[in-house]
This record gives C-alpha cells, structure tokens and sequence, in this order.
C-alpha cells in the first residue's frame, strides 16, 4: 500500500492519468488525497470527478475554491467568468451524481499512519489560533450544511471577505464563510492572523504587515505535518512541517504528487510537466 497527495488539478485529466499510470496507482491497494481544486480552467473537469468518485475511498479529495465555485454555479448562484471550463460537468449526463458527490467532500482531511504521525491536509490555508483539531472540527461544520437541505442557503451566502478574523464568537453565515475562506483561499494574514484576500505573489512578495499563513509565529498547527494546494506561484515546498503542492499544472508547469512511506519525513516527489490551458494573468 502506499500513500500519495496530489496538487491541484484543476481539469487536468489527461495528465492526471498520465501520473497515476506513471506510479501504477491500484484502488485496491494505495490511497490519494487530492487537495482541492479538482476541477476549472482545464478542459476535463468532468473526467477527473469521475475517476476521483469511481475510485471509492482510494482517493480521498477536499474541496477547494473552484469547488464551490461549480456548486454554486449549479444552482445559478454564481456567474460563470470567461475562463472557466464548467460546461462539461453542467451539461453531462451524470451532472447530479457528480454534483451530489461532490458535495460530499469535506474542507480538511487529517491522516493518521500506523505509527500515529498526523498528516493535515486542507486547500489553502488554516488560521494561526486554529489547531489541528479545531481544523477538523470547523471543517465538519461546513461539511454538515454542505449536505443537508441548507446547502443552497449556504452557497448564496457563501461569498464575501468579511468577517477577515476568526473568533469563536462567530456564527450562522458570518461564522462559515470565515471558515471557507481560511480553508480556500488563505495565502497571507498578519499576525494577528486577519485574513488578506488581495495578494497571489509568491512567499518573498508578502504585502507590508503580511506573512505566508505557515509562517505566522505561534501558529498552533506547526507541530502537525500540513499539505496544501491553492498557491501557484509559492511552488513546491517541502520541508518537514509542510509540503505545498500546487505546481501551476493548468498554468503549463507541473502536476505534482507526493508519495509517503512509513514515515512522514519518507516523501518521493513526482511531477509531469503539463500543456498550457490558461494563461497567467488573462482578464475576464
């Protein structure tokens, strides 16, 4: 058995495929946790939710921003910008299973090995005041609205950048939307750990008063082992605390995964080198 996590997708089937035939990846045997961004801006997004769902509990997505963005799509809540390649999933056949699967998935993943090593596992990003169990905890909060009767309510109201703070004060639409927004679409916070929705530079392009979220001194989640997606143009990193994977596959760089051995600290990287099928920085 081995164990993998794998940046954002984003509709990129055909290398998607391509690297799962490239370490022989068997549902019966190995398990993949995809983090988040399954599907927008490459042109299959339909096929990669298909093969996610059909592989059962062999691989094991999170929900990114351009997630949520399909499911409120779906429901004619949110506008479609000229980038975005949903049509394929809006117009299958199986565009309820698919949608309904989808919903399924949660903001975080927390793996446990056999040794008892943790492994957090989000989209973007989790506040400094949050630790790994708090992670897990508000994830399944937004996981049970997401697939009850309130889904719908909670995807109009899903949107906006305040609150940009988490308390613990915080409830009804106010309080999931900071969670949704911590876990989709974080990249920089100040110290305090107010939430900065502006800036997509790179790491050593942090706006004034601003840190990488992993860098914030004191963040409770440090002494967990944390992968993520979301942040192209951050690159891989990989150091004992942290593997970022997001690698720009649908920019033309890479589509990256990770194999894990025994131990936490045992990671292989394995990137393909994708076809362009968006460029960096076009309007609309």
């Amino acid at each position: 058995m081995a164990l993998y996590c794998i940046g954002d997708i984003q509709g990129c089937d055909d290398a998607f495929e391509r690297l799962l035939q490239t370490i022989d990846f068997s549902v019966s045997r190995d398990t993949l946790y995809v983090l988040g961004d399954l599907v927008n801006r490459g042109p299959k997004s339909a096929e990669v939710l298909r093969r996610c769902m059909q592989a059962g509990d062999a691989m094991r997505p999170l929900l990114g921003n351009h997630d949520l963005h399909l499911l409120a799509a779906a429901q004619g809540l949110r506008r479609q910008s000229k980038r975005d390649t949903l049509a394929r999933v809006l117009n299958a056949p199986d565009r309820d299973a698919l949608l309904h699967w989808l919903r399924q998935q949660p903001l975080a993943r927390l793996h446990t090995n056999a040794l008892g090593e943790k492994l957090l596992m989000v989209h973007a990003g989790v506040l400094p005041s949050w630790s790994a169990q708090d992670a897990m905890a508000l994830s399944a909060e937004v996981e049970s609205v997401l697939q009850s009767d309130e889904h719908t309510r909670f995807l109009q109201n899903m949107y906006g950048n305040q609150p940009d703070r988490w308390s613990a004060e915080l409830q009804g639409d106010g309080r999931l939307r900071c969670v949704v927004n911590a876990f989709t679409r974080l990249r920089f916070c100040s110290a305090e750990g107010v939430m900065d929705f502006e800036s997509a530079e790179s790491a050593d392009q942090a706006p004034e008063g601003l840190m990488p979220w992993f860098d914030v001194p004191g963040r409770l989640t440090a002494g967990t082992p944390m992968a993520f997606g979301h942040w192209s143009t951050l690159g891989h990193v990989n150091r004992p605390d942290l593997m970022a994977m997001d690698t720009g596959c649908v920019w033309g760089g890479c589509l990256s995964m990770m194999r894990i051995g025994e131990r936490m600290g045992e990671r292989e990287l394995i990137q393909l080198q994708c076809p362009q099928a968006q460029i960096p920085g076009a309007k609309g």
